[in-house]
C-alpha cells in the first residue's frame, strides 16, 4: 500500500517513516506495558494491544484510498511474475532478512553480553535500548538521504559495513556507551533503502504478491537466523559470539545487493527493444 502511493516519488523515505514503526513502538511497549501490567494486570495489557490494533484498522477504514495508479490494476488485467523478478523480491528480502537479523542480535544478546562482564540487567538493558531511541532517528533519516542523493545503494552498502564493524566494536570495546550510540546513529540508514528495493522490479499489478513473497521469505528466514545465534551463544559459551554472528550477516547485505542489481540489470536489458 505504500509502495502504491510512493514508488517513482520519496519511496525510501516513505519506507522509511513505514519500517520505524516497528522500533518506535517496542519502544513504547516497553515503556507504558510493564507500568500497566504491574498497576491493572496482565489482562489488561493484552486489551491495550488489541486496543491499538483496533485503533488502527479503524483508522486505515475510514482514512485511506487506494492510489489512482493502484485502483486501476485492480479492475485491469491481472498480471504475472516472471522468475526474474521473483529471484530480484527474494534477494531484496534476504537483504532485509539479514540486515533485521544483525539488529535483532543487538537486542536479543547485547544485554547477555553486558551481563557477562559485570553489568547488573537493568543496565545492560536500559543502554542497550539506546540503540532502539536513536533507531526512530536514523531509520527516517537514512531514507531521506537515500531520496534526496538517489544514492540507495551506496547507502545500503556503506551502512551495512559501518554498522557491522560497529557491532563488532561492541563486543571487545570496554567503551560500551559510545560504541551504543554509534550502534543507534547508523544502523537504521540502509532500513528505507532495502525496503525500496522491491518497488524497482514490481508493477501495480504484481505489487500485492510480490510483498507476499518478499515477507514470506522474510519471516521464514528471520527464525532460522535467530536460532543460529542463540546456538552460537550457548556452543561457545558467550553472548558476544551471536553478536558477532550479527556482524558477518550485516556484510553478506552488500553481496547479495551486488546479485539483485545483476537481476534488474538483466530485465532492464531484455526490456529494451531490439533493432
Amino acid at each position: 500500500m505504500v509502495a502504491d502511493w510512493f514508488t517513482g516519488r520519496e519511496i525510501a523515505t516513505a519506507m522509511a517513516i513505514f519500517v520505524n514503526s516497528w522500533p518506535v513502538g517496542i519502544a513504547i511497549s516497553l515503556m507504558l506495558l510493564p507500568w500497566i501490567g504491574a498497576r491493572f494486570g496482565l489482562h489488561l495489557v493484552n486489551l491495550a494491544v488489541a486496543g491499538w490494533i483496533l485503533i488502527g484498522l479503524v483508522l486505515m477504514a475510514i482514512f485511506y484510498r487506494a492510489a489512482e495508479e493502484a485502483a486501476v490494476s485492480v479492475v485491469g488485467e491481472r498480471g504475472s511474475l516472471t522468475p526474474e523478478t521473483v529471484y530480484a523480491v527474494i534477494a531484496a528480502s534476504s537483504i532485509w532478512c539479514l540486515y533485521n537479523l544483525g539488529l535483532v542480535m543487538i537486542f536479543s544478546f547485547g544485554p547477555s553480553m553486558l551481563v557477562e562482564r559485570g553489568w547488573s540487567m537493568a543496565a545492560a538493558g536500559s543502554t542497550i535500548s539506546i540503540v532502539l531511541w536513536l533507531a526512530a532517528i536514523s531509520v527516517p533519516l537514512g531514507g531521506f538521504l537515500a531520496d534526496l542523493t538517489k544514492r540507495g545503494e551506496a547507502i545500503i552498502v556503506a551502512g551495512c559495513i559501518g554498522f557491522a564493524l560497529l557491532t563488532v566494536l561492541l563486543s571487545r570495546s570496554g567503551q560500551v556507551l559510545p560504541v551504543v550510540i554509534a550502534v543507534g546513529a547508523v544502523c537504521g540508514l540502509p532500513a528505507g533503502a532495502i525496503m525500496s528495493l522491491p518497488a524497482r522490479v514490481l508493477e501495480p499489478k504484481t505489487r500485492a504478491i510480490g510483498m507476499g513473497i518478499f515477507y514470506t521469505a522474510f519471516y521464514a528466514g528471520s527464525p532460522v537466523g535467530s536460532a543460529i545465534g542463540g546456538k552460537l551463544s550457548t556452543s561457545l559459551g558467550s553472548a558476544s559470539a551471536a553478536v558477532d554472528f550479527g556482524a558477518v550477516l550485516l556484510l553478506a547485505c552488500p553481496a547479495i545487493l551486488w546479485f539483485f542489481r545483476r537481476i534488474v540489470s538483466g530485465q532492464n536489458r531484455s526490456a529494451i527493444p531490439s533493432t
